[in-house]
């Protein structure tokens, strides 16, 4: 794909309403529904955002459409909330893009899962060549292989030995917004790490910051603050504040729990380490005892041989005294 910088030459003024926004954001944007709610309130930040990520130019992206919109301040069900954003590029691409904060610890399963249901894309009659091709794309508030970190991560199908892409339909990336330091100078140009910055802002003064520096970001911005506003969006936002505050508390107890049973785990391999060496202790003693036994059990046999001969010569003494009394 071709290079594209989006950083803007003179820089912009905030917009008027963002210079009254002051201190702490309410709701920050890895809340998977103000993410959502940005996207599909604005599609200049949409097509913005896929420009960043893929490498794309602005005159290259001629509709970017989202095909699974929700109603924007509903009320939502936790449970069965969709947290990926299907979005239809060109009419020829389709992108999943999702916003991951609590690790669940099976985001490789999950991501090919997506990718492999979007895949699955042939109407029917249709040939094999006409099947889109298909991008998951997951912005994530944890280190997917914590000892591997990367800030941007592609990932393809590829032989193993001399790299050779099996297909470019198929392509899964990964934004990890703990990493931002990690950034390379490709990420930077593409303005990924400003994106990152402002999915992770916490001041209303971050981002008139960032909003100066890429016309998208400004808009985004814009945006941000507007649904700020919106107390029904705000509604929603909140719940799945309080959502995530719950799978945190569950995760929490999940590892204590989990260290509880590996303390006890580790106490018990301990006793089995005292144990096994008791036994062998033991096992010693006893085949010691078993040689000693042995070494008994053979003088206790010499000792009834020698009683034997004994006899036996007491027995001819007492025939030979028995003989010269005759005599």
């Amino acid at each position: 794909m071709e290079k594209h910088n989006t950083t803007i030459s003179n820089p912009l003024t905030a917009p008027d309403f963002l210079n009254s926004a002051t201190g702490p954001i309410a709701i920050r944007m890895t809340n998977d529904y103000l993410f959502r709610a940005l996207l599909q309130r604005n599609n200049k930040v949409l097509r913005g955002l896929i420009c960043a990520l893929l490498h794309l130019k602005p005159e290259q992206v001629q509709s970017a459409v989202i095909t699974n919109p929700i109603e924007l301040g509903s009320a939502i069900d936790e449970k069965t909330f969709i947290l990926d954003v299907k979005v239809i590029l060109n009419n020829n691409i389709i992108i999943n893009l999702e916003m991951q904060v609590i690790n669940e610890y099976n985001w490789p399963e999950r991501s090919l899962s997506y990718l492999c249901r979007a895949f699955n894309n042939l109407n029917p009659g249709e040939d094999y060549h006409k099947v889109k091709s298909v991008v998951q794309i997951g912005l994530l508030d944890f280190s997917l292989f914590p000892k591997h970190p990367e800030f941007y991560a592609t990932y393809q199908f590829l032989n193993i030995k001399n790299h050779t892409v099996y297909s470019d339909k198929l392509r899964l990336s990964v934004v990890d917004l703990t990493h931002m330091e990690l950034a390379t100078e490709e990420d930077r140009l593409y303005h990924i790490d400003k994106w990152a910055a402002l999915f992770k802002a916490t001041t209303w003064e971050e981002i008139k910051m960032y909003a100066q520096k890429d016309e998208y970001i400004r808009e985004a911005s814009n945006t941000i603050y507007q649904l700020s506003q919106d107390e029904n969006v705000r509604l929603q936002c909140e719940a799945r504040e309080d959502y995530y505050r719950r799978q945190r508390s569950v995760q929490h107890y999940i590892e204590e729990q989990a260290e509880q049973i590996a303390e006890k785990n580790s106490v018990i391999e301990n006793l089995d380490t005292v144990i096994k060496e008791q036994d062998s202790v033991i096992a010693k003693k006893e085949a010691d005892i078993r040689a000693k036994d042995s070494v008994i059990a053979e003088k206790d046999a010499d000792l009834k041989a020698r009683d034997s001969v004994i006899a036996k010569l007491q027995a001819e003494l007492d025939r030979l005294k028995g003989n010269s009394a005759i005599t």
